[in-house]
């Protein structure tokens, strides 16, 4: 089984179309979404519709799916995030916004390799920044590979006979890791519609059970596109400058 790994969409239709065209000609059998489909960009119908026509196997909610429709709080966001999540509302259609409010809490388990979640398997809301909070995740997990979002950051996990291991984003359009036995990994790909690892380019993973890979990718989008969109909307112009800097 090949699944195509997607988070951290956030409205932003041309970066999701990208990610989607280059998958596409790699290959792959079942989608999973990781959460945060809105907030922040000028599409979120656009993208919730085209992610219900894919039908993934695997998705749960983010915390900007959850604030955008009401159904949770928006402590923490900062005013630019609290404007986009009140546009979102007015902007989403009732259908779709019934639909986001039916998003199932992470975290889930999709077959004997993997589980999804949106934040960390411990609360679908936590950032894992830190080694603690990584080793405080891996512990919960309950299959070999948890694969996370929320950050906007591209990193591994690996914890091994206790001892836990780190890697960071790489510069390259493509990188693999390949998953041993015995060792449980935390991998979040990176965001497909807002990177803040300094690196604009759209992140998205593909996993290979059966390789027992996990193959990263990065790509260009016309990121000039989806900023005119943010700005015509009425979104604040910092949402739309932010994506040239992958910040």
């Amino acid at each position: 089984m090949r699944y195509l790994v997607i988070t951290d969409l956030h409205a932003n239709l041309e970066a999701l179309e990208t990610c989607l065209s280059d998958a596409g000609q790699r290959g792959y059998d079942q989608v999973l979404v990781l959460g945060d489909l809105i907030g922040y960009g000028a599409d979120p119908n656009a993208v919730i519709n085209r992610v219900r026509d894919m039908h993934p196997v695997g998705l749960v909610r983010g915390n900007h799916d959850k604030v955008a429709i009401g159904i949770g709080e928006a402590e923490g966001f900062n005013y630019v995030a609290r404007t986009a999540a009140a546009w979102m509302l007015e902007a989403l259609t009732p259908e779709n916004r019934m639909w986001v409010a039916e998003l199932p809490q992470g975290p889930l388990v999709i077959d004997d390799l993997i589980e999804i979640c949106h934040g960390s398997p411990i609360d679908e809301d936590t950032y894992i920044f830190t080694e603690r909070d990584a080793m405080e995740a891996l512990v919960a997990a309950v299959r070999p590979l948890c694969l996370f979002g929320h950050t906007h950051y591209p990193v591994t996990f690996c914890l091994q006979d206790g001892v836990m291991s780190g890697i960071g984003p790489s510069r390259d359009a493509e990188s693999r890791l390949h998953l041993d036995d015995g060792v449980k990994y935390l991998v979040n790909p990176g965001s497909v519609g807002q990177p803040r690892d300094g690196d604009p380019r759209a992140a998205y993973a593909i996993v290979d059970t059966e390789a027992r890979d996990v193959l990263l990718y990065r790509v260009p989008y016309p990121v000039e596109e989806t900023q005119r969109k943010v700005i015509a909307a009425g979104l604040p112009e910092a949402l739309a400058w932010r994506l040239t800097a992958g910040r």
